[in-house]
């Protein structure tokens, strides 16, 4: 299988170059695409220098900061114009562990349509993270989970792998939402269609470097949508509209 790692990024100068080393060393037959938001720290650049240097590293430059989902979008477009099989989601913080990408990659080669690492499944954990942080992150999956009828612990989780024609079948252009929202928005559409989603514990680890993106806007705009979603669906369902 040919795969592609997407590594979006904004101001991600100190845990980039870690990064893209470990996971060239963990999994060194995975190509790598930065997609970068036209950094102000000077990421891009670095990114290019990068690539000038190991041709399996690619770097796509955005105009501005759009939001994760707009990043990850834009490099699933490219990676399906340039013909590979398996589209990784990975955070460029260190967060998401490299050396446990060939757990999920396994798990495609065994079939799964969709990979997810999850930090609330058996074995998985998070390191150094805030009670509040958990918190948010546990009742968020759980009220998606129930909102939308989902058997997936991780709703939220961002680190995944998922088959080509997985991806194919999802209706990118109406995909909207961005943090949070946007993972539990692929997965629901993924689960909707009935593929198989297969979850493989992680152990997730907040970042050294750098400033989090995470903000109070991106846990509500999730939470604002997950409802609407599961409202909507519930409608659909009760006046038996398609």
């Amino acid at each position: 299988m040919r795969v592609l790692t997407i590594i979006p990024t904004y101001n991600e100068l100190e845990s980039l170059p870690i990064t893209l080393g470990r996971l060239r060393a963990a999994v060194p037959e995975s190509d790598v695409l930065v997609v970068d938001d036209n950094s102000p720290d000077g990421t891009g650049s670095l990114a290019d220098s990068i690539a000038a240097e190991d041709a399996q590293v690619h770097v796509l430059h955005r105009q501005g900061k759009a939001g994760l989902g707009a990043a990850y979008i834009a490099g699933f477009r490219w990676g399906l114009d340039a013909g590979y099989d398996v589209l990784v989601e990975m955070d460029a913080d260190g967060s998401h562990q490299p050396e446990q990408l060939p757990s999920l990659l396994e798990a495609i080669d065994n079939g799964a349509d969709l990979a997810m690492g999850s930090r609330w499944v058996p074995g998985g954990k998070v390191v150094n993270w805030p009670l509040y942080r958990q918190a948010i992150s546990r009742v968020g999956s759980t009220y998606a989970r129930l909102m939308l009828g989902l058997r997936i612990k991780d709703v939220t989780g961002g680190y995944r792998a998922f088959r080509r024609g997985t991806l194919e079948q999802l209706n990118l252009d109406q995909v909207e939402s961005v943090g949070y929202g946007f993972q539990v928005d692929l997965a629901w559409r993924v689960a909707k269609l009935g593929l198989t989603i297969v979850e493989r514990p992680i152990t997730f680890v907040e970042r050294e470097l750098g400033a989090s993106k995470m903000s109070g806007n991106i846990v509500v705009e999730a939470m604002v949508n997950v409802t609407r979603w599961g409202l909507a669906a519930r409608w659909k369902k009760l006046t038996g509209k398609s």
